[in-house]
C-alpha cells in the first residue's frame, strides 16, 4: 500500500476535487467511507455533490475557524514576472493522504477500506484513540479506480484539533510509510518488497504514464526493460547484447568512463519517438537494479577478445545511435537450427538439478536464477506477444527476485549452466500457428524454474513472494500453456505433464475483527454527537511545544 501526501489550507477545493470529476473524468460514484463519527453520521454513504462536499468541509474546518488558529509552513515562490524566489510562509492546515493499491492486488470492500482508514489516522496521531489528545476532524473518500486502475481511497485532516491545539506533522511521510508496511501485514495486504527488502521494481513516474495514456502506447520503461532483460540473457557476451537491444527496437548508447573511450561505465537505451513525441533516454538502472552493465556483466565471460569486441560495439553506436550498425554481426542475425529446442531445454532441466544444490538463504544464486528464467520469458514474449500479456507479466512478476541489492550480489558461479541458448531460441525460432510442441516442452521446464523460486521463498519465510509466484503460475502461466499443443505421456494423465502449482500460498486476509480487537469496531467509533466548537480569542503567544514543528 503506497501512501501520498500533501498539505494545503483548502478544504473547501480538496473537498470539491474529491466530488469532482478527477482530471480525466475517472472519478466514479464519489462517497464517504469512514471518518469523524458525527460527519458520517450526519452525510451518510451516498453519492457526494459539490453541495455536500463543501458543507463537509465546512465542519472539518469548524475547529480551525471558529478558535482562531493558523497553521502555516515555510514555502519557496517564485515570482513569475520577475523570476525572482522568495521564502514565505503559507497555509497548511489541510493534510491530504492518498492510499493506493497496486492495479495488480484488485479492489478492497468499502468496509474494509473504512476500516484501515480509520486505523491510520489512528496510528497517525489524529485520533484520541492514537494520541490521548483531542480529535482533528477527518474523512475518507473513495471515488473509484485511478487512471492506472489502483484502487485507492482519500484520506482528508484538518490538523487543528478540536480543542485548538495543533497536530504534529514532524517525518509524517516516513510515518506513514511505516505505518502502511505494519497495515500490510495486519490486513493481508501485498507488502511492498521495495520497502521490506529493497527488490521491488522500479516505480513509474506520472510523466512517464501520462505520455503512455496520450499515444496509446504501453509505458516506455516497461517495454525497454523486456527488450534489455531478453537481450541481457540471451547474449553470451556484451557486444552481443549491444547488438541485440538494437535488434529488439531500441536506440542504446554508452557511458564512458571519465577522460575515455575505451571504458564504458554504464548505458542508456530509448524507444524511437513517435510523431513529435520526446526522446527519453532510460540508464539501465532506472529500469531495474538488476539491468546496470555492472550487474550484468557478472553473467558474461570475462577475456580480452569479449571485452575488445564490446569496446567496438559501443564506439559504433555512440557516434550515432540512431545509424548503429554492428562492427562484428553474429548469431543474432540467423534464424537457430531447429534441432536446438531440444538441446536448450535439457539445459533448463539440468541448471534446475543445479540449483538443488544451493542454499535457499544464497540470495545471489538464486537471484540468478531468477533473471535468466525471467529473461527467458520476456524474449518469448518480445517474439510472440504484440502487446504484453501473460508472458511479459511472468517475466516481470519473476525478476523482482532477481533485484537485491548491490553488497548481495556476486558474479554467477563457475560451470552454472546457461539459458542463453533457450532464450535465443525464445526470441529468435520462427514460429508457425498457435505455437509448437517444442516451445510446450520448454515451457514446462521453465515453470518448473518459477515453482523452484517459489519454494525458495516460501522456505525463507517471504510467504508474500511466494504468493505472488504462485498465482503468476496459476494465471499467466495457464494462459500460454493453454495456447500450445498438449503433452501426454503414457505413463502419465493428459494434462499432469505440466508441473503443478504448489497449493495456494496466499496468506489468510486479516479479518476485520483483527481491527475490532484493538478496539475500532466500525469506521468512525465515537459518538455521532457533533462537538460544539466554542469561539474564543485566538492565542497572540505560541509556546515552544506550538511553535511551527509542520515543516517537512
Amino acid at each position: 500500500m503506497m501512501p501520498n501526501i500533501t498539505r494545503g489550507g483548502q478544504m473547501g477545493g480538496l473537498m470539491v476535487y474529491l466530488a469532482g470529476d478527477g482530471k480525466s473524468n475517472e472519478h466514479e460514484e464519489q462517497h464517504l467511507v469512514a471518518g469523524n463519527s458525527a460527519i458520517v453520521t450526519m452525510h451518510g454513504y451516498g453519492v457526494l455533490d459539490t453541495e455536500t462536499a463543501l458543507a463537509i468541509a465546512k465542519e472539518l474546518d469548524e475547529p480551525r475557524v471558529k478558535l482562531g488558529v493558523e497553521v502555516t509552513r515555510q514555502a519557496r515562490l517564485t515570482d513569475p514576472e520577475t523570476g525572482e524566489t522568495i521564502t514565505t510562509r503559507v497555509a497548511a492546515d489541510v493534510w491530504h493522504c492518498s492510499l493506493s493499491l497496486r492495479a495488480e492486488e484488485g479492489q478492497l470492500s468499502d468496509e474494509k477500506w473504512g476500516v484501515i482508514a480509520q486505523d491510520f489516522v489512528d496510528r497517525m496521531g489524529f485520533t484520541e484513540a492514537g494520541s490521548g489528545k483531542a480529535d482533528c476532524r477527518w474523512v475518507a473518500v473513495r471515488h473509484g479506480l485511478s487512471t492506472n486502475g489502483n484502487d485507492h481511497v482519500h484520506i482528508a485532516v484538518s490538523l487543528v484539533r478540536e480543542d485548538g491545539t495543533k497536530a504534529p506533522t514532524h517525518n509524517d511521510f516516513k510515518r506513514a510509510q511505516g505505518i502502511c508496511r505494519d497495515l500490510e501485514r495486519d490486513y493481508g495486504l501485498e507488502q511492498l518488497e521495495s520497502r521490506e527488502r529493497g527488490i521491488g521494481e522500479r516505480g513509474i513516474k506520472p510523466a512517464e504514464q501520462a505520455r503512455a495514456q496520450r499515444t496509446g502506447t504501453e509505458v516506455e520503461a516497461h517495454k525497454l526493460e523486456r527488450i534489455v532483460r531478453a537481450a541481457s540473457v540471451a547474449s553470451l557476451d556484451e557486444g552481443e547484447f549491444v547488438r541485440r537491444v538494437r535488434r529488439g527496437g531500441a536506440l542504446v548508447r554508452p557511458r564512458f568512463a571519465a577522460g575515455r573511450d575505451d571504458v564504458v561505465a554504464g548505458y542508456s537505451v530509448a524507444l524511437r519517438p513517435q510523431g513529435k513525441e520526446p526522446l527519453v533516454w532510460y540508464g539501465g538502472g532506472r529500469l531495474a537494479r538488476d539491468l546496470t552493465l555492472p550487474r550484468m556483466r557478472e553473467g558474461w565471460p570475462d577475456s580480452p577478445q569479449s571485452a575488445q569486441g564490446a569496446v567496438d560495439e559501443w564506439r559504433a553506436t555512440s557516434k550515432n545511435p540512431w545509424q548503429y550498425r554492428p562492427v562484428a554481426p553474429g548469431r543474432e542475425e540467423s534464424t537457430p537450427d531447429p534441432k536446438l529446442w531440444k538441446q536448450y531445454t535439457d539445459d533448463i532441466k539440468q541448471l534446475r538439478v543445479q540449483m538443488r544444490e544451493i542454499p535457499f538463504e544464497d540470495r545471489a544464486g538464486w537471484a540468478h536464477l531468477a533473471r535468466d528464467t525471467a529473461g527467458a520469458f520476456a524474449a518469448w514474449s518480445q517474439r510472440v506477444e504484440a502487446t504484453p500479456g501473460p508472458l511479459a507479466q511472468t517475466a516481470r512478476d519473476l525478476s523482482r527476485t532477481a533485484q537485491i541489492r548491490a553488497y548481495e550480489s556476486k558474479p554467477k558461479p563457475a560451470g552454472r549452466v546457461s539459458v542463453a541458448g533457450a532464450t535465443m531460441m525464445l526470441l529468435q525460432a520462427s514460429t508457425q500457428g498457435q505455437g509448437t510442441m517444442a516451445e510446450a516442452i520448454m515451457l514446462r521446464q521453465l515453470a518448473s524454474t518459477v515453482k523452484a523460486v517459489m519454494d525458495m521463498h516460501t522456505a525463507i519465510g517471504e510467504a508474500q513472494r511466494a504468493s505472488q509466484l504462485d498465482r503468476t503460475l496459476r494465471d499467466q502461466y495457464s494462459q500460454v500453456r493453454d495456447r500450445l499443443p498438449a503433452i501426454v505421456r503414457p505413463e502419465t494423465q493428459p494434462g499432469s505433464a505440466m508441473p503443478t502449482p504448489a497449493e495456494s500460498l496466499d496468506p489468510e486476509l486479516a479479518k476485520i475483527v483483527q481491527a475490532a480487537q484493538r478496539g475500532q469496531v466500525v469506521p468512525g467509533t465515537g459518538t455521532p454527537v457533533p462537538t460544539r466548537i466554542e469561539s474564543h480569542k485566538p492565542k497572540t503567544t505560541v509556546t515552544p511545544n506550538e511553535r511551527d514543528g509542520y515543516d517537512r
